[in-house]
């Protein structure tokens, strides 16, 4: 007993020696491999962005004769593509943040307990679905269902710009394409406006109620209105995801390089992602050039409207 005693007692030394090996290895290079990690990806964005504008040089003094995308210079016709993705994006946030906002106020106060949990995984299920499915989905199904709407808005509100005509016969305008990037955004902008709602203290919701307030006054002061910078920093991150937007817009958007602000034409403006996705495998020369430094202003509109997003995030923590 006793020799087996010692064979136990020397292998359980063994072993505490290598696990305090491991964790005096664990804590010398952990740190090294997170701040070798912060480092890559900062020289990857750095590198992607010098490759981008050494790339887009030579679109910028381009013209209708170097390059045949072009009708006369690059910035004319870059300006309708900004248009188009700015256009369509500010709609899908329209269309999305209401609804992000009253779903995430429904999932945490009036949602019963034994299906919350069960909308939360559905939200949250939203986010992994492949852009092509929301493309495919909007050409076959959304479309079609709402074009007779643009026919009806379309012969009875005419006058008004956003209904002027002629109408889309297959329903893929910029409004559908809007609807189909909502939908695509509205999982993360829930989940962020869900995040910041439960940071309100709990004693701050029973405050306002002791003073009087309804159940929706309290909702209104304890959460919306303190909780306003969270909501624009989902709202900026909403942005900047309908920008980048490119297989469901290519698929869904029947566009071109124009500036229209009509929900239901059949004319429609393009957007820089679906461009480069059309354009792209069939360019050569100087179009490679020109595609390349659209995607460059694509590149330094979505880090800025990321970085806003990430400060007021930020401001809204350390208040």
């Amino acid at each position: 007993n006793y020799k087996k005693h010692s064979i136990i007692m020397a292998s359980e030394r063994k072993r505490l020696k290598i696990i305090t090996l491991y964790i005096k290895f664990s804590d010398w290079y952990f740190p090294i491999a997170v701040k070798l990690a912060a480092v890559i990806v900062v020289f990857s964005v750095i590198f992607v962005g010098l490759f981008l504008l050494v790339t887009s040089l030579p679109a910028f003094f381009a013209n209708n004769n170097q390059a045949n995308l072009l009708k006369t210079n690059f910035w004319q016709y870059l300006f309708p593509l900004l248009f188009g993705s700015f256009w369509s994006a500010l709609l899908a946030l329209i269309i999305a943040l209401p609804f992000s906002i009253t779903l995430a106020i429904f999932l945490l106060h009036y949602a019963p307990k034994k299906i919350k949990q069960g909308l939360n995984y559905l939200v949250d299920l939203l986010a992994t679905i492949p852009s092509v499915i929301f493309g495919l989905w909007g050409i076959w199904v959304l479309a079609p269902s709402i074009q007779p709407i643009y026919e009806w808005l379309n012969t009875y509100f005419y006058w008004i710009p956003l209904f002027a005509g002629p109408v889309s016969g297959t329903g893929r305008t910029v409004l559908t394409a809007s609807i189909v990037l909502a939908i695509m955004i509205l999982p993360i902008m829930t989940a962020l406006n869900r995040e910041v709602f439960l940071k309100t203290p709990q004693t701050q919701r029973e405050a306002v109620l002791a003073l009087g307030a309804t159940n929706w006054e309290m909702i209104k002061i304890a959460d919306i209105k303190s909780g306003a910078s969270g909501i624009f920093a989902s709202a900026t991150l909403g942005l900047g995801r309908a920008l980048a937007e490119t297989i469901a817009l290519t698929l869904v958007l029947s566009g071109s390089n124009l500036i229209s602000f009509s929900f239901v034409s059949d004319k429609n403006p393009s957007t820089i992602a679906a461009n480069i996705a059309l354009h792209f495998p069939e360019a050569f020369g100087k179009n490679t050039n020109v595609l390349f430094a659209t995607a460059l202003f694509l590149f330094v509109i979505s880090v800025i409207i990321n970085s806003i997003s990430r400060w007021v995030l930020k401001k809204q923590r350390i208040s």
